[in-house]
């Protein structure tokens, strides 16, 4: 069993999708709406992450999230630059720093209004 988070947005899943996959590498497969008006379903995988996105049926955009992406590793080179470019277009709510618990562990907000924790394991 393993988790793969799905993300619904509101008419730009495609440019979503597309920014993500430019960020984690992987391959990227696509389903275009029946109607040809957004995307049903997209599959990010075999990069550093993997999870899927569409644009839902809500007709107004999501407010608030109930959830954070939540990205951990060692590699601090790889996991940094990665911060930094879901970062571009958001909003940082917490700089990558030392926690007390040993690990570097930052907040942000994507132009998606996705929110990302990012925790770099201490050495």
């Amino acid at each position: 069993m393993y988790l793969r988070p799905y993300l619904f947005f509101t008419g730009n899943a495609l440019e979503a999708m597309t920014w993500y996959h430019s960020i984690f590498g992987g391959t990227m497969d696509t389903l275009p709406n029946q109607d040809g008006n957004g995307l049903m379903h997209a599959d990010l995988k075999g990069g550093l992450v993997e999870f899927m996105g569409s644009d839902g049926t809500r007709t107004t955009p999501y407010e608030t999230s109930q959830i954070s992406m939540s990205l951990h590793g060692n590699d601090a080179e790889v996991i940094t630059a990665v911060f930094h470019k879901l970062a571009e277009g958001g909003t940082v709510t917490q700089d990558l720093q030392t926690e007390s618990w040993g690990d570097t562990f930052g907040q942000l907000t994507d132009k998606f209004g996705i929110d990302w924790m990012v925790n770099i394991a201490a050495q």
